[in-house]
């Protein structure tokens, strides 16, 4: 773990960014490929110990092509929703320490739902940013700019999501992109269709703030935005070939969050499987996206860099399948056996499909059942960049998971990972909202702010946290409340209070 510095690689002499930038042609090209709101089950490729029928339903057959060629890893964790996730991505701290608590979308503006009982905590509404100067927001330097300083030629496609509009996180560029297709501060889509103009009129103004930006020569096609952004990510990677440098992609799809539109080149197949309409369509979204990773696959293997290429796959929190959609007869997938579903801090909120490829280091066709947390992925990718020497103005929480490959050092398999969400999300049922959770080993504490309650499970044996088994042990619950609350506390995070009385509830070690 970093210890917190006052300035960033951006400020630091030359001299030291040449001698990193050092025999850039061998260091390995780095893909990032983001998927949003996709479940564990969203795919043909199991990552549990069983084949589910959500897996055979599903066809991703390039997620299993990049399987065979990499690490399945089987216990990834993200936050439960998106704009925490990516912020803990792009400065490697944790979602207690940069305090972008719930998801961020307008300057200054709260997320949270209305709550009867509780107050949220003043969070960092405006999200993350590398300079200061902006209210309810975290300054941290990007592991991007830093690749960049170090002479990766960066490119973002798809989803930002990382700051609020107007505010300098709203811009992909400001993290050290030197391209950006796509990226605003919107977590969502208007529209996944060419025929929509992806959300906008025919004079070309956006009908909401989730409007994408940038597709025009796509308008009025019958091009999917998935199609599009590949397409338009393609002839950047056909650009970057020929700067000689190495480069960082980040692709990250808006698929496969809602709205649930049919992609007409796969709905029918799924149709005759025997789905409904809607599960029909949000099958589509995971084949079109899995269509994007099998061209991106297909070019790196066509330029010659294969053996010189980083594939990381990873999504940002769990499949939308909460009980609020059971009651609303509106769910259109599940992540069984996992329970819950986004916004929530059981499993299927947090627990993500993973995959490392990276010939000559991730030994192909493999599982790792190692606990990563997304903070890891920042000095990760800077690791496998040969960046092993930086600053920055933010502490960071996330460890390498490069040992895992044959790197340096050891990896800790019984580590203490946090989860903290202070805030209404805008759901409910249990595991969702006010909350916050610990796993160290096979143990599981989740806490609830508002009532005290605390649940406890043991993961390895039951995945799918049916069983409660805080009144059995006791003394392990005493023990993880007094490690959460810790560790809160030292990275300064926050918690609701009570409306009535005007007081903060109890940190999990107050119970």
């Amino acid at each position: 773990m970093n210890k917190p510095l006052l300035a960033s690689l951006a400020l630091l002499p030359a001299a030291l960014c040449q001698i990193q930038a050092a025999d850039t042609d061998k260091r390995p090209n780095i893909i990032l490929f983001m998927v949003d709101d996709m479940g564990w089950q969203d795919t043909s490729l199991p990552f549990w110990t069983e084949k589910t029928h959500y897996n055979e339903a599903y066809e991703t057959p390039n997620m299993e092509r990049l399987a065979k060629q990499g690490v399945m890893f089987t216990q990834a964790y993200a936050s439960s929703v998106s704009s925490p996730t990516r912020c803990s991505l792009f400065t490697g701290a944790n979602a207690a320490r940069h305090r972008v608590t719930n998801w961020t979308l307008q300057k200054n503006t709260s997320t949270d739902r209305p709550d009867d009982k509780l107050t949220p905590p003043d969070w960092n509404v405006n999200g993350i940013s590398q300079v200061g100067g902006t209210s309810h927001t975290f300054v941290g330097t990007s592991f991007v700019q830093l690749l960049k300083n170090s002479g990766y030629h960066t490119i973002h496609c798809g989803k930002g999501h990382f700051g609020a509009i107007d505010t300098p996180g709203e811009s992909p560029n400001h993290f050290g992109f030197d391209v950006n297709i796509s990226g605003h501060a919107a977590g969502g889509l208007a529209s996944y269709l060419g025929e929509e103009n992806y959300g906008h009129t025919k004079d070309g103004k956006p009908t909401s703030l989730m409007s994408v930006p940038g597709l025009e020569k796509y308008w009025g096609t019958d091009t999917f935005v998935t199609e599009a952004l590949t397409l338009e990510t393609l002839q950047a990677l056909d650009k970057a070939k020929k700067y000689n440098q190495p480069y960082f992609l980040y692709m990250a799809h808006y698929a496969i969050h809602i709205p649930i539109d049919k992609d007409m080149r796969y709905y029918q197949k799924y149709i005759d499987k025997g789905l409904t309409s809607k599960e029909a369509a949000y099958a589509t979204l995971i084949e079109g996206m899995d269509k994007s990773l099998g061209d991106l696959m297909d070019w790196v293997e066509k330029s010659g860099e294969a053996d010189n290429t980083v594939i990381i796959f990873m999504s940002d929190n769990g499949g939308l399948a909460t009980q609020a959609h059971w009651r609303d007869g509106d769910l259109f997938t599940q992540n069984y056996p996992l329970n819950s579903g986004k916004g929530s801090l059981y499993e299927g909120g947090i627990r993500e499909p993973m995959i490392v490829s990276w010939p000559g280091k991730a030994k192909a066709d493999t599982r790792c059942d190692a606990p990563v947390i997304i903070e890891d992925f920042y000095p990760t990718i800077l690791e496998m960049a040969g960046i092993d020497k930086y600053r920055t103005p933010q502490t960071i929480d996330g460890v390498s998971f490069m040992p895992l490959f044959g790197g340096k050092g050891k990896f800790d398999m019984n580590r203490t990972l946090i989860w903290n969400m202070p805030n209404n999300w805008g759901n409910d049922g249990p595991g969702i909202n006010f909350n916050c959770a610990i796993r160290k080993g096979d143990w599981k504490l989740v806490y609830y702010y508002g009532t005290g309650k605390k649940e406890l499970f043991n993961i390895k044996q039951d995945i799918g946290e049916a069983n409660d088994l805080a009144q059995q042990h006791t003394d392990i619950v005493k023990r993880l409340s007094k490690e959460l609350g810790k560790q809160l506390r030292k990275m300064d995070g926050q918690r609701p209070s009570f409306k009535e009385t005007g007081l903060p509830c109890p940190w999990p070690d107050e119970v």
